[in-house]
């Protein structure tokens, strides 16, 4: 109760669904994000070889999310959730360099609109980063952005709001928090309240790291030493950043909410390594699986002037409900309220320990694109889609194009049979639809968190409900898919 009380004085100046400036004490909002971290590469977690001391302290004093979802097994997806509230089918961000469209409202636009300070540092991933693309963090509600397209690495080529890139020398994780901190002092001598999103390019390969940090792992062979090494720097910068809060007496009304956008990826791993990627015994890994170890990820939350004592939850969460929970703690409405969202506001979670279930379960879609891109493209020009920033080879020998594209599709028509991979999950079932729904997995998460044993046939009734609401919620995408929504 005192907590909810906390959250009451502090949101004084902000009626629910107010259009008025933000006051000092609203609070600042960071969301951070790794890349290709699994659930069980976290020490907090039990990974048996990983340093993770400062995602470590955060669990213990905050708020651990212990089933939380990325909301695709991939990383387009993943964001395009976060900054739409919305599962990514909807608007064709179907995998990675596939992009949103540009009239999905993004988080950052209707932050921006409430009077924050907005900041964009690394990976982007759902756009064109170049200033004229329409999909732009510039574009689309960033006051301000420093990253890349893809993925990077050491010394990284970074885009300054959308200007030609130019190499910051460095760890990547440390130079991305350097410049985080740069922004959120100038917020704070402004009297400003501000919202930080930092996308680590971490610990996606190909790996690399700090002769420092690579020494804690030279042991277990080398690439994962460097894997390892990626994860043990993005936890210091992310230490870093914390500290930069206390230094200027920001920390306590700042929410930071950590997690990764997909589950671990054994790609470049050699198979006498593979017994140091702990899991955590889930099924799969990063790809095309809907299995819990491809979209399981760590996430904690930290806010201190909210969340006093240390907690825990297993409600299942998804990075979709990061939108509407902001949207909602900071007190303001969704400007397009009859757009459908898949994300619900974990308000009573977050201050209080109060909600204890969703409002519904939680739907996941890996999509079949097999001829969509004969729909033509959603741009009118291609070369509002063109990368900037170049990607490092993923291995020795492999060139990488100097110039790429992202896509979107045009989606004129529903489908009527659901194609792809499919699943649909409750606090407590999991129901896993392959080949159009030819077949049909179920899985009890509660006695069973490894997925190993299928009882669809000894629960018909759950799967024939399951199934049933899984149907409705794809033809809501559909629709939603071939640009319905965006006259609402």
């Amino acid at each position: 109760m005192v907590a909810g009380l906390a959250l009451v004085a502090a949101f004084a100046c902000l009626a629910p669904g107010a259009d008025a400036a933000p006051g000092a004490s609203s609070p600042n909002i960071v969301l951070m994000m790794s890349d290709d971290q699994g659930w069980g590469e976290t020490g907090y977690n039990g990974h048996p070889h990983l340093k993770t001391p400062v995602l470590d302290e955060m669990a213990r004093g905050g708020l651990r999310l212990d089933r939380f979802y990325a909301a695709s097994p991939v990383c387009t997806p993943t964001r395009a959730s976060v900054m739409t509230g919305r599962h990514a089918n909807r608007c064709g961000a179907f995998v990675f360099h596939y992009t949103i469209r540009p009239a999905e409202v993004t988080l950052a636009e209707i932050m921006h609109s409430a009077g924050y300070r907005t900041a964009h540092f690394g990976k982007w991933h759902i756009g064109a980063i170049k200033k004229d693309s329409p999909l732009s963090p510039v574009n689309k509600g960033f006051d301000h952005f420093i990253g890349h397209d893809n993925f990077f690495e050491m010394d990284p080529p970074l885009s300054i709001n959308g200007e030609e890139p130019v190499v910051f020398q460095g760890e990547g994780s440390e130079v991305l928090v350097d410049e985080a901190l740069k922004f959120v002092r100038a917020a704070s001598n402004e009297g400003k309240p501000f919202f930080v999103v930092i996308w680590f390019g971490s610990p996606h390969n190909p790996y690399s790291g700090l002769e420092q940090d690579m020494a804690l792992y030279h042991d277990l062979g080398s690439p994962i030493d460097a894997r390892f090494a990626e994860i043990t720097a993005m936890d210091r910068a992310i230490g870093k950043f914390r500290k930069g809060l206390d230094e200027i007496h920001a920390r306590d009304n700042t929410l930071l909410w950590f997690n990764s956008d997909n589950g671990a990826n054994k790609g470049s791993i050699p198979q006498e390594q593979m017994q140091h990627l702990f899991n955590g015994g889930l099924r799969d890994w990063k790809g095309g699986e809907l299995y819990e170890g491809s979209l399981l990820v760590p996430g904690v939350i930290e806010w201190p002037a909210v969340i006093k004592t240390p907690r825990s939850s297993s409600l299942p969460i998804v990075t979709s409900d990061i939108l509407p929970t902001v949207i909602d703690l900071i007190g303001v409405k969704h400007p397009k309220p009859k757009r459908p969202l898949d994300g619900e506001s974990l308000k009573r979670l977050i201050v209080d320990g109060t909600m204890t279930e969703r409002a519904s379960p939680i739907g996941f879609w890996f999509y079949d694109t097999a001829g969509e891109k004969q729909n033509g493209d959603w741009l009118p020009r291609q070369e509002l889609n063109r990368m900037i920033t170049k990607i490092e080879p993923m291995f020795p020998g492999h060139v990488v194009p100097d110039v790429s594209y992202f896509h979107n599709y045009k989606h004129p028509h529903q489908k009527q049979k659901f194609t792809g991979r499919a699943a649909w999950t409750d606090s407590r079932y999991k129901l896993y639809v392959t080949g159009g729904g030819d077949k049909l997995e179920l899985y009890d998460l509660q006695q069973d968190r490894g997925e190993t044993k299928d009882i669809a046939k000894q629960h018909p009734q759950i799967v024939t409900r399951m199934k049933s609401e899984l149907d409705r919620w794809q033809r809501s995408v559909e629709r939603s898919l071939t640009g319905a929504d965006y006259s609402q």
